[in-house]
This record gives structure tokens, sequence and C-alpha cells, in this order.
């Protein structure tokens, strides 16, 4: 199946998809010999999004079909060459240029496949090769994760507040541009909706198409009935009626009065929705008027700004809903429109050489990257996950792994050996050529399905949830703090003035 991110929806390159200062640090590296250098880096965040209990990383196939179009084409080198800096001179020598000329991604990617639930620090891609080209990808990666990644999250938590019931996906009209809105579609079916409004979405990711009319349609006749029966004459197979255009209670009467005709067709009634108003107490009386009517498979159809707290509020006052139409509380993120994705510089050496290991250091705890050639092992008993451990490849494993909380240095926890236990990272690219095998839309969002699953029910509460355990195997812990204290001792605090 054709995907969005593929070089034939935009027809060109997307190479040029990156910050410049990515470029011009690429510039440095090449003119100061160190292109070769081989490097390690790590794409995570920091904080689990909507103040919740788990992420749901998304994303990768936009990732794997953007690094196997990755080049530079001839209209991407010439328009580099005419950038000119305040002195009017080239950016970027034309030796350079060459060079980006030849360029492809060779090196290595391990990364969390998509569904998987992670967690602060936790990398989500491992990426390793040249200097220059992991340099290269850093905006791009960070670009093609960050959203899908939000949204896909926030669309597992609307699905559990919906509790099984079906969830629509209806936000294209409100979606941040084109990409926004098929990136938004494809995340929230890797979330659990259960389907879409967006028919490119559809015909592109294979995600289902539902839809009937808007208010429009009510408004172009005379009456709400004349409405209803044209539309039941011309779509009987379709008919879910919008009923508040005027009167919510008053549209309901209508629709069963079209419903009571279809039904002397053969067809259906298949629902009403509801846009409006105080939709508990519509809801409810709108299922009363169906069911007194003998229209009791008749379903009710929400919208109108939700989101999980609503849907978990609606269901609480006991609201007759039973599919919801979710938009711009999803698509957008509204709540909050970014994931704090960063991807940092973990380890660096000349090529077959040994690795010197490299950290950011800030005043503030949470901001120090890990070191390292990470991977992340996930613990678990029977069905449940039980807590996952970052630890450094090249650091040999003990039979009893002691891991440490990096915010809090003194929990320190014992996995006794034997417990069962996974790698989240997988391979991905091996020396510039794809090894995964891409699964389908339908796998990923089974597998989002079956890691909820596997965690208790209070890493999936809304408000306060449970905090899952996470923690860097001790000797890396270790390692990480010697580092940072070699770092500052390097740059000691001067006194204030």
């Amino acid at each position: 199946m054709p995907d969005v991110f593929t070089p034939d929806i935009y027809k060109q390159s997307l190479a040029l998809l990156t910050d410049f200062y990515q470029l011009t640090m690429c510039y440095g590296y090449w003119k100061a010999g160190l292109d070769r250098k081989e490097t390690v880096f790590h794409l995570f965040f920091r904080k689990t999004p909507f103040r919740g209990g788990f992420t749901i990383a998304a994303g990768l196939e936009a990732v794997v079909h953007f690094l196997q179009s990755f080049r530079f084409e001839e209209s991407d080198l010439a328009y580099l060459a005419q950038l000119v800096g305040p002195n009017e001179t080239p950016y970027f020598d034309q030796g350079f240029l060459d060079y980006l000329a030849n360029l492809k991604f060779t090196g290595h990617i391990d990364a969390v496949p998509e569904g998987t639930a992670i967690f602060p620090y936790e990398p989500l891609l491992r990426i390793q090769g040249p200097l220059i080209e992991c340099q290269l990808l850093e905006s791009p990666l960070l670009n093609l994760i960050n959203f899908p990644t939000l949204v896909a999250t926030k669309a597992a938590r609307m699905c559990i507040a919906a509790g099984g019931e079906p969830i629509l996906e209806f936000g294209l009209r409100r979606a941040q541009g084109v990409d926004g809105a098929l990136t938004a579609s494809r995340a929230a079916y890797i979330g659990g909706c259960d389907a879409t409004s967006n028919v490119m979405a559809g015909k592109l990711f294979g995600i289902p198409v539902k839809g009937t009319h808007s208010h429009s349609w009510v408004m172009v006749f005379d009456d709400e009935l004349e409405a209803f029966q044209t539309y039941a004459e011309n779509l009987p197979n379709n008919c879910v009626f919008l009923v508040d255009t005027y009167d919510t209670l008053e549209g309901v009467k209508k629709a069963i009065q079209v419903g009571k005709w279809l039904r002397q067709q053969g067809k259906k009634l298949l629902g009403i929705r509801l846009d409006s108003g105080d939709l508990a107490d519509l809801s409810i009386k709108s299922r009363t008027l169906l069911d007194q009517a003998g229209f009791q498979e008749t379903q009710i159809v929400a919208s109108n700004e939700l989101d999980e707290t609503i849907i978990s509020e609606l269901k609480r006052q006991g609201a007759q809903i039973t599919i919801w139409g979710v938009g711009t509380n999803l698509v957008t993120a509204k709540d909050q429109p970014a994931l704090d994705g960063v991807y940092k510089l973990s380890a660096i050496r000349d090529p077959e050489g040994p690795w010197k290991y490299k950290l950011k250091l800030s005043e503030q705890m949470l901001k120090v990257s890990n070191p390292g050639i990470l991977q992340v092992k996930r613990f678990y008993i029977d069905d449940e996950n039980l807590a996952d451990m970052i630890y450094d490849q090249e650091i040999s494993a003990k039979e009893d792994c002691q891991m440490v909380d990096p915010l809090d240095p003194t929990r320190v926890r014992t996995i006794k050996k034997g417990i069962p236990s996974v790698d989240l990272l997988k391979p991905i690219f091996r020396h510039g050529q794809c090894v995964y095998q891409l699964p389908s839309l339908q796998a990923i969002r089974q597998l989002t399905q079956e890691e909820l699953n596997r965690f208790h029910v209070g890493i999936k509460r809304f408000l306060n949830p449970h905090v899952y355990v996470v923690g860097m195997e001790k000797t890396l812990y270790d390692l990480k703090i010697d580092l940072i204290q070699q770092i500052r001792q390097l740059s000691p605090i001067s006194p204030r003035d």
C-alpha cells in the first residue's frame, strides 16, 4: 500500500527537511575532517504527555520510508549553492555540495516498534553511523516521531475512556495542514480509533472511513423531515441523521419517522448524531424516544469537542452514547500540542576505535542525557509487565540486575535472575539497508491494545496515574555519575560577584 511519506506524494526529495544549523554543523564537521567519526545518538522524551502514565510509540514507518529515499537532488544542491552569509559569500564550498550529492544513509538504526508502550528516557530510536549522517537526521526524525507518538497516545487514552465503544476520528478540518491531518489519522488508528472521516487517509492507509451528512444538508431543505427523507431515499444503507440543527429532540422524532419508512424498505435507521447541547441529558432522552418507538438497535453518536476527560464524565453521568466522534482535541493534541522529544549524542569514536561516551549536562538532573549505546529491557511475569531497565549494550549484564531511579538514586531495585524479559529496540537498518519487515497498520493497532493490556490498570488512570518502574542499570548509572563529575571538575563553579 502506498505511504504518504514516500516522495511520490511530494514529487521531490525530502533531504532539506531539516534545520539550517544541522547543515552548518555538518559543513563544519566536513571541513574539520570529522565527517567519518562514528557516533551514536538516541531519540527519547523526558515527560509522559497529558500528565499520563504511558506513551504509545508511532511514526517508525515514516522513518523507514524517509531513510530509504534519503538523498540530495540537483535542485537541493542548487538551492544550497545560492545561500550566502552576511559577507555575501556562499555558506558552503562546492566540495561540500559534491560530498552531499553522494551522501546516503549507511548506518544502523534500532527502534521500538510502533504501538509499543514506552516511558520517559527510554530510547525510541538508536542511530549509529558517520557523524554527518547522524547529525543530518536529527530534525527530520524528531519531526516524524514526535507528533504521531503524541496523537497515538491521545487516541489510546480516549479509547480507554470509551471503554471499548467505537471512536471515530473526525479531525481533518481542524488538523494542522495536509501532513498533520494524514499523520493524525494514521496515528489515531494506531491508538485504537475505529475509523476516520479522512478519505485520503482511508485510501493511503486502509483505515475504514465513516460519515453521513452535516448541518448544511438539513439546511438545504425546507424542513428537517424532508432532509432526512431525501437522504434515506438516496442513501438508504448509510442513515445516521444529525438531529441537532434546530431542536434536538424534535429532530430525533423526525428521524424516527424516516426510520419507520426505512423499515418498510427492508433497511435500518443506523443511528442519530448529537453535536451540541447537554450530551448526557439529550442522549438519555433520545434513547428513551428511540426505544419507545422500537428502535433499540439504533446507535447514538456524539461529537462536539470531546476528549478523554469529557467522555469519562459523560459515561459517569449515564449518557446513552454508543459511538464517539472526536476531532480537534485528538488531531491537534490540544491540551499538549507537542511531545518533548529530543535527540542526543551519547557516544563517539574513530572508525573501529574505542567508544568515548558523551552526555549533555544541565543544572536540572532531568535534562542530563544518558551516555552509552543504550537498549531497554522489559521484565514481565505471566501477562503483566513489571519494570523497564535502560542498559548499555557494551556492558556485560550481571545475573541479578540492579536498577537505579535516575532522578532518585536512593531508590534501587534488584531484578532477580530468571525473570523473563525482552529487549524493546529492534534492528531496523544495518549498513543503510532496511532489515525490518514493516507490519500492517492493523497489526500495529492490535499491538497497541495488547501492550496496554499488559500494564497495571493504575498506569492507565487519567488522574495521578501509577508510575511504572523505569530505572538505569546500576553500572550504567555509576558511569553516568562519573562522567558528570569529570565534566564538572573541568568547569569549576565560579564564586558569585
